[in-house]
């Protein structure tokens, strides 16, 4: 079942709605076409309870000024650009250094600040909402007109499906992530530390003091990075680790085990129940404990958000690919259609 319904007008005067996508048992997840933003995600604890999973706002305009991109489709490129600036086919391209002197998720006004296109949509897996936005030729810097299509479908069996679709007409690096804050206990529970991550990486990518990628991928085995076996979060978060100093906690891109839609990690709740399971066809997952939320803007419902109170779990490309040839490559390039697939399937467990 998908509802749509009118939710803010913005202080500029653009109108923004929101779908709701839902189950026959009340879970489903709210999206707005501002960033094609998810606003809430709510699936059953082990009594069959639902919560609030998503951290977030309770207003659209709280979404234009916020520093940590709660819920939103990141484009055109999620995660960093070493110096604001790559080459490509000869030429160099100049990017709005939005987290000087680098990039940081599509610039200033990046996907996220986007009003985009929304309508109602049916699929053989379930209902959903699809949205699209255009992007023009030296938008934040980037060349190309670009259109992207982001669908989200939610199914009866608690699976939120994510499709993107995306054509250019001139060569152009693309990247893109949907950034969710998730907390299996509930939006505003104080911290994600006791929840257990499993992440299918045998690597990941060690970054410098301004977080760009070294280039290297290191061995996770013997590291606070070794997700290989469940864990709780917050083990060795705190460890006397260099990498972990640099992000204040894990800030840092895994290179995903295997190729296709696989399983790239899951998050699981021991209090409630709830897990969380990631699948892709992505090679990169950006892990990250959310460490520099505060309490300003204030989230849904009054709640402060503390840092560590969440966990992101972002299927992309790996940070500063236009820079560095030997990771997988992101440029798409004109009768080339790009298309990927991540999914976010919840369900319960026993401790």
């Amino acid at each position: 079942m998908v509802r749509k319904q009118f939710f803010e007008t913005l202080p500029d005067g653009r109108d923004v709605h929101c779908w709701r996508l839902e189950s026959a048992d009340g879970a489903g997840l709210t999206v707005m076409d501002l960033g094609a933003t998810i606003l809430s995600l709510e699936v059953p604890d082990r009594d069959g309870k639902l919560a609030d999973v998503v951290l977030g706002y309770d207003s659209a305009a709280t979404y234009l000024s916020d520093p940590h991109y709660h819920g939103a489709v990141i484009g055109r490129f999620a995660n960093r650009i070493a110096g604001a600036r790559f080459m490509l086919d000869g030429r160099t391209y100049v990017l709005n250094a939005n987290q000087p002197p680098n990039a940081l998720h599509g610039g200033r006004q990046g996907f996220d600040k986007r009003v985009w296109s929304g309508e109602a949509c049916t699929t053989s897996e379930g209902d959903g909402a699809l949205f699209t936005l255009d992007s023009a030729d030296g938008d934040e810097g980037y060349p190309g007109n670009l259109r992207t299509t982001v669908r989200y479908v939610w199914t009866e069996d608690n699976r939120l499906v994510i499709d993107y679709a995306v054509e250019t007409d001139a060569p152009t690096p693309f990247n893109p992530t949907q950034h969710s804050y998730w907390n299996l206990a509930g939006a505003g529970a104080p911290s994600v530390l006791d929840h257990v991550l499993e992440v299918h990486a045998d690597h990941y990518l060690p970054v410098a003091p301004d977080l760009i990628p070294t280039g290297a991928l290191a061995d996770v085995a013997s590291t606070p990075f070794d997700f290989r076996e469940p864990k709780p979060v917050g083990r060795d978060i705190d460890a006397p680790d260099v990498q972990l100093a640099l992000g204040e906690g894990y800030d840092h891109c895994f290179a995903l085990n295997g190729a296709g839609v696989r399983k790239a990690a899951a998050l699981f709740d021991p209090a409630s129940g709830r897990r969380m399971t990631v699948h892709t066809d992505m090679p990169g997952l950006q892990l990250y404990s959310a460490n520099f939320l505060g309490d300003k803007p204030m989230g849904k419902h009054g709640k402060n958000y503390a840092p560590r109170s969440a966990v992101a779990l972002e299927t992309q490309f790996f940070p500063d690919s236009p820079n560095q040839p030997h990771f997988p490559d992101t440029i798409l390039r004109p009768g080339r259609s790009f298309a990927s697939r991540t999914i976010y399937a919840f369900d319960c467990a026993e401790i």
